[in-house]
């Protein structure tokens, strides 16, 4: 009875141990739940990924990023974000993401009345056991 408990404890702990999601799945569910914040108009939840000393194009901080969300969500009644394949690569507590994104906006018609398509590039650092955005360079291709 004892070595069957042991044995069933043992077990458990490696189904725990092999159940532990990777950093590359952690990076994947936090670029979608920046996707669907951004679609479901949550800029703060958006802005809860990207870390306090962010820096994007052209000097953009964590502060001005969530002010251009704000912005693009006063501006569309609906916004649409198509993200492309995401290639990550993660390095220690460190990784990259890069992606395509369709961005589309309007008033919440059947079509959209804006689009446009950007190559985003980003970085991010592990904090514990969460990823953090801590850059981002994007370029619209279309």
């Amino acid at each position: 009875m004892r070595a069957a408990l042991l044995l069933a404890s043992a077990a458990a702990m490696l189904l725990v141990a092999c159940a532990r999601t990777s950093d590359e799945v952690r990076i994947r569910d936090a670029i979608a739940a920046m996707q669907q914040a951004a679609e479901e108009r949550r800029p703060r939840d958006f802005i809860a990924y990207v870390d306090a000393d962010f820096t994007g194009n052209e000097g953009v901080d964590r502060e001005a990023l969530a002010n251009l969300l704000r912005l693009e969500l006063l501006r569309n009644e609906r916004i649409g974000v198509t993200l492309g394949p995401i290639d990550i690569d993660v390095q220690g507590t460190r990784a990259t993401a890069r992606m395509s994104a369709t961005l589309t906006g309007g008033s919440g018609g059947l079509l959209p009345e804006r689009g446009a398509v950007y190559s985003i590039a980003t970085a991010w650092r592990k904090q514990g056991g969460d990823w953090r955005c801590y850059n981002a360079e994007w370029k619209q291709t279309l």
